[in-house]
């Protein structure tokens, strides 16, 4: 038997980091929405009892580094499942790009495997589960939109955005996520992202709203760090977008647009800068279906 399962990207509408935790991990607010860039993950049911992985990117790791791989291993010893898997992953959303694309693969692997092996557990078990592989995880298990609290994995569900075109580049470079957080200052940030009033921009679905509400902390600290990015926010910007913020700690850059014309005019401008450039939907809804 076997079983595909889309993994969307997320894109941050805002991240706020409220303070550092006891536990090591930060004390965080986000508002994160899913867009139509997916990778897709295969599950092929194994009478063998091994977890096997395998991907469309050679450099992406095939043992408990990989979050689905982990998410599968978490799964088998927990539900003590006898069956194996092989999973296969074919990537479409660029690797360590602040898109939560290893999150998204470990969800869509929680979700495929409780019905390749019948475990009937809810999405908030699979949810609480999620949480122990990756602090996106459990986002990415539901989908849609979310408010996330906790290190991100205190879920509130949300209504969909308004309706808009997503434009994401990412620069050729990777950022490592700790690198990040370390070098942020929690007690010196000067300008946290307006919360409650792209709260309000997504109940009325107010794109303008949306637009002014973008806002991430963590973006200053990536910008001085790699210059790239900066270039590729400001390039947004010159041509036309109506909303650009950097997703998670980066690299990635995206842009929201309304209107459809101007979406050609700001990937050309783009795809002369950088080569990694991808035009999505917003989903705003739960895309939590296995697929047949």
């Amino acid at each position: 038997m076997r079983i595909s399962v889309k993994a969307p990207a997320k894109i941050n509408l805002t991240l706020d980091v409220l303070s550092k935790r006891p536990d090591g991990y930060h004390e965080v607010e986000m508002v994160m929405t899913t867009v139509d860039l997916a990778d897709r993950v295969d599950l092929t049911l194994l009478d063998s009892g091994e977890i096997a992985l395998d991907c469309s990117a050679s450099f992406v790791p095939d043992d408990m580094r990989n979050h689905a791989y982990k998410a599968a291993t978490l799964l088998k010893e927990r539900y003590q499942v006898r069956q194996g898997v092989r999973i296969y992953i074919d990537k479409q959303i660029p690797v360590a790009a602040g898109l939560a694309g290893g999150s998204s693969d470990a969800a869509a692997t929680l979700r495929g495997l409780n019905k390749l092996w019948n475990l009937g557990l809810s999405l908030d078990e699979l949810a609480e589960l999620g949480a122990e592989i990756g602090s996106d995880v459990p986002f990415c298990v539901y989908g849609g939109t979310a408010l996330a609290r906790g290190r991100g994995e205190k879920i509130t569900h949300l209504t969909s955005p308004a309706a808009c075109w997503v434009i994401l580049a990412k620069p050729p470079i990777g950022v490592s996520t700790a690198d990040v957080y370390g070098n942020l200052r929690v007690q010196q940030i000067a300008n946290h992202p307006p919360t409650e009033q792209m709260l309000r921009a997504i109940r009325n679905q107010d794109f303008a709203l949306m637009c002014d509400s973008l806002g991430n902390v963590l973006e200053e600290v990536t910008l001085s760090l790699y210059p790239q990015v900066r270039q590729i926010k400001e390039l947004m910007a010159a041509s036309g977008a109506d909303g650009v913020l950097m997703s998670g700690s980066g690299p990635t850059v995206f842009a929201l647009v309304q209107k459809e014309g101007k979406v050609h005019r700001i990937y050309n401008a783009l795809r002369g800068f950088v080569k990694d450039v991808y035009v999505a939907r917003m989903l705003g809804g739960s895309e939590t279906d296995v697929l047949a």
